[in-house]
């Protein structure tokens, strides 16, 4: 139950930022299009720092969380790999390159490209989980890793709530911190353990 909440988590966080990124793609577009429109970026402010931001971040966390949690791994398949990679160019583009755009003197090219390259990457991401395609890395160890315990789901259920609670309540807008400390620490951890390993039928 709790490996499936965790799926479903990724599924509805990472189907609301390529919602977000296409919602902010038409509010830019309508801001640089439209007479006196530049008003509106303050709602795509609002969109980018208060609700793609925090499903930007939930998305990755939770992909992270369910490769180490499983079987699948970080580095084992090829399709995985090719999630990592698209995510955290995501991440950094959005944050270091859109986000600081979004004003009403920021490049419309980038804004506009920005935005639905973002949607369009997730829409692959999307495609990459469902045809999980390629076969599996030449450095993948012999069997399985074991599945994680139901309670290690559990926690990082809660992780992105515990998130934004403090974010908002301390900073007044969400911070992934617990989130980044938990996915860079759970790789450590999961190494030292050395969980026990499943025959592979694959």
């Amino acid at each position: 139950m709790g490996r499936k909440s965790l799926v479903w988590l990724h599924v509805v966080s990472s189907t609301g930022w390529m919602v977000m990124a296409l919602a902010l793609f038409v509010v830019v577009d309508h801001s640089l299009s439209t007479p006196g429109g530049r008003a509106v970026f303050e709602v795509a402010t609002l969109l980018d720092v208060q609700v793609l931001q925090f499903m930007a971040t939930t998305s990755a966390f939770s992909g992270l969380m369910l490769s180490g949690l499983t079987p699948w791994g970080y580095f084992r398949h090829w399709w995985v790999l090719a999630k990592f990679a698209i995510t955290f160019s995501q991440l950094y583009v959005g944050i270091f390159v859109l986000s600081p755009n979004l004003h009403p003197d920021g490049s419309p090219l980038l804004m506009r490209v920005g935005s639905l390259l973002m949607a369009s990457a997730l829409a692959c991401q999307v495609w990459l989980s469902v045809a999980k395609p390629f076969k599996r890395t030449p450095w993948a160890a012999p069997g399985k890793p074991a599945t994680a315990p139901p309670w290690g789901f559990a926690v990082c259920l809660a992780v992105p709530a515990l998130d934004y609670a403090l974010g908002q309540n301390l900073l007044g807008t969400p911070l992934p911190a617990v989130s980044a400390l938990v996915a860079a620490g759970y790789p450590i951890v999961r190494a030292v353990r050395r969980p026990g390993r499943v025959p592979s039928r694959t």
